[in-house]
């Protein structure tokens, strides 16, 4: 029978104990994208849309969320990031904002979920701010790109 690292001999929700594990640098890389109308998307590269400046109120967005990640994700450690970054590049031909952030740290647990937090929060900051154009607007393709540290060692999506 599989044992479930978050849940204890009867079953119940716990918080894995790391405490025991050695301190590595651990990073890692999330993407995701934001489709939308290209008229949309103009009005957004061209900083012309009604709630103003849209990629960097995201970028601190996704930093923030990276921060908040153990308040939201149940049994996730909170962690003392060194390092967040949250970047953006305008794909024209799709119509979509692609999303890439990558978390770092030296500890005993690793940042794939602050990675993805990141990049949702960036994600969902930015369909706030173009959904007064464009309600039709998709957010998409959330997934790990790149982990490296700790016990299991990298793993790079194919």
């Amino acid at each position: 029978m599989t044992k479930f690292s978050h849940l204890d001999d009867k079953g119940k929700a716990k918080m894995v104990d790391v405490g025991g594990k050695a301190d590595t640098k651990r990073t890692a890389t999330a993407k995701g994208r934001v489709t939308m109308q290209a008229d949309t998307l103009k009005l957004l590269v061209d900083q012309a849309l009604p709630k103003g400046d849209v990629l960097t109120t995201a970028r601190l967005a996704g930093i923030m969320g990276a921060k908040k990640t153990a308040d939201l994700i149940p049994l996730c450690h909170p962690l003392e990031l060194s390092n967040i970054s949250v970047d953006f590049e305008i794909n024209d031909r799709e119509n979509a904002v692609e999303i890439t952030a990558t978390a770092s740290l030296t500890g005993k647990t690793g940042v794939e979920m602050e990675a993805l937090t990141a990049v949702s929060v960036a994600a969902l900051t930015l369909y706030d701010m173009v959904k007064g154009v464009d309600k039709a607007c998709v957010i998409s393709d959330i997934r790990l790109i790149e982990k490296t540290g700790g016990k299991s060692g990298t793993y790079k999506r194919k």
